[in-house]
C-alpha cells in the first residue's frame, strides 16, 4: 500500500524503478539546463560590444599584439557561448520530447 503512494496517478503504467529513474534523469537534465543557461548569460555579459562607442573618438593607440589578444579572447568567448546555447537548445528540446512521451 505504501509503494503506491510513491507513484503518482499519471505514471500508473510505470514501475517504481522506471519512474524513479525518470525523475532522477529529469531533475539532472533540469539542473544541467539551469547551469548552462546561467553560464550562457555570463559569457554573453563578458563579451565586448561590436561598436566602439565613445572610445572611437579618443583614437587610442593599441599595438598589434594587444588587438590580436583581445580578438582571440573574444573568439573563445563567442565559441563557448555558441556551445552553451547549442547544449541549452538540445536539452530543452529533449526534455520537452521526453515529457510528451511519458504520461
Amino acid at each position: 500500500m505504501g509503494a503506491n503512494l510513491l507513484v503518482p496517478a499519471g505514471a500508473a503504467g510505470m514501475s517504481e524503478a522506471i519512474y524513479t529513474l525518470y525523475m532522477v534523469l529529469s531533475i539532472a537534465c533540469l539542473v544541467i539546463l539551469f547551469v548552462t543557461a546561467l553560464l550562457a548569460v555570463i559569457l554573453v555579459l563578458f563579451q565586448k560590444s561590436n561598436s566602439d562607442g565613445i572610445q572611437g573618438i579618443t583614437a587610442s593607440s593599441e599595438t598589434f599584439f594587444g588587438k590580436n589578444r583581445g580578438q582571440s579572447i573574444e573568439s573563445k568567448l563567442k565559441k563557448w557561448t555558441w556551445i552553451c546555447l547549442g547544449v541549452l537548445a538540445f536539452l530543452a528540446i529533449a526534455i520537452y520530447i521526453v515529457n510528451l512521451l511519458v504520461p
